[in-house]
């Protein structure tokens, strides 16, 4: 039986930090106060205009959740690339050896994209992330003055997804290959789910919208067939 839920609960919570704080920046808008001398109750009903000067802060909190959607997904993604490439030279069973492949065509496609994007959106090439390492924003000071953890603190997350470079390791000198990288690779997939389904909810940029989209859709149908083999060729694993 694959036991990597308290390892995906743990990553989701430090990733959740920092989307909820964009959440919490987004509809926590200052308005207007209403006019108490006009008695006019269709004009009182109506609801004031934003403040100008929030608009800005939203545009760039929702860029922000792209950004660090990119910075987080593409290390995520060469790690899936780099357990495809062991699957295709390991893998007893030919049905993942094909997974593999399309897993490299995707997903090195996907890095390519983004690199592109971010290249286009913010002026530079990629960061390389390393543990603890956190974006500065303006963001940060209203997060703090929210009570709520900034973005560094939701990037700490990425610590965990590093981590996963280790399971390299471990699938490398795995005894059962193919059953070792199902193991690792469906935590890895729901990992990779939940962040697209998150930055959905804040992204800026239509073709980051679609393209959590089709991480959703893609990365979802994999993980059911990855499960379907596993219970099919390790029934004792899966009781």
């Amino acid at each position: 039986m694959i036991h990597r839920q308290p390892i995906l609960y743990s990553l989701a919570g430090l990733l959740a930090g920092g989307v909820l704080t964009a959440l919490i920046l987004l509809t926590a808008r200052p308005t207007a106060p209403s006019n108490s001398s006009n008695s006019d109750p269709v004009s009182n009903s109506t609801t004031a205009p934003a403040n100008p000067a929030s608009v800005p802060v939203r545009s760039r909190i929702m860029g922000q959740t792209d950004q660090h959607f990119i910075v987080m997904m593409i290390p995520h993604h060469e790690d899936a690339v780099a357990m495809a490439d062991l699957a295709s030279n390991r893998a007893q069973h030919s049905e993942l050896k094909a997974l593999a492949r399309s897993i490299k065509t995707t997903q090195t496609r996907e890095i390519q994209e983004m690199q592109t994007w971010y290249k286009q959106w913010y002026g530079t090439t990629v960061p390389q992330w390393q543990p603890g390492m956190g974006i500065k924003s303006p963001s940060n000071q209203l997060a703090r003055s929210a009570g709520s953890p900034g973005w560094g603190m939701g990037m700490m997350g990425h610590r965990g997804m590093m981590g996963m470079r280790t399971d390299l390791v471990a699938l490398q000198n795995a005894k059962d290959f193919d059953r070792t990288f199902i193991e690792e690779m469906i935590p890895h997939h729901q990992m990779a789910v939940m962040m697209a389904q998150m930055v959905l909810t804040n992204s800026q940029h239509p073709e980051i919208q679609r393209l959590a989209e089709s991480i959703v859709k893609t990365q979802t149908a994999e993980i059911n067939q990855m499960q379907q083999w596993y219970q099919t060729w390790y029934p004792s694993q899966t009781q």
